[in-house]
């Protein structure tokens, strides 16, 4: 089996014209999607946590069960079109969301930089900055609202 190669500068492309395998590349891997966000009740806005999804390798920014995150995390969602247009839970940096409205990659998306490392260099990265949501009980969740996620 021959492994199809990518389509030059494909993530210029409608979301709705890439292959899956082109969807996977467009993942910038900051892991902001992978962390824990609380809703306020009253006014519903989101806030994100430094509180990570137990199956986050915290220092690659990788699901350790990518394969299998759906089945071992009921709440984990796909990301689509969709939830990329119509979502606020995924960091306003994401790739996904971006080019679901139509907006560039930023200039430090290692597709563009060619470099897995300029998303942490950029600061944009949860890499070293997050614990596992096992580590922390519920009841203290709150405490761990984050302001660096965009």
């Amino acid at each position: 089996m021959t492994t199809k190669a990518l389509r030059d500068r494909f993530w210029e492309l409608p979301l709705e014209q890439l292959t899956d395998r082109e969807w996977e590349a467009l993942c910038d891997g900051c892991g902001g999607c992978c962390l824990v966000k609380l809703e306020d009740e009253d006014s519903g806005e989101l806030a994100f946590t430094n509180l990570a999804c137990r199956y986050l390798d915290a220092s690659k920014c990788q699901c350790r069960v990518y394969d299998q995150r759906f089945s071992k995390v009921p709440d984990c969602i796909r990301v689509t079109e969709a939830v990329a247009r119509n979502t606020d839970w995924l960091p306003s940096t994401c790739a996904y969301r971006l080019r679901a409205h139509g907006q560039p990659l930023p200039h430090w998306h290692p597709l563009l930089t060619g470099d897995r490392r300029s998303v942490q260099q950029a600061g944009k990265s949860v890499a070293g900055r997050v614990v596992s949501e096992q580590l922390i009980p519920e009841e203290d969740w709150e405490e761990h609202i984050i302001h660096w996620v965009e």
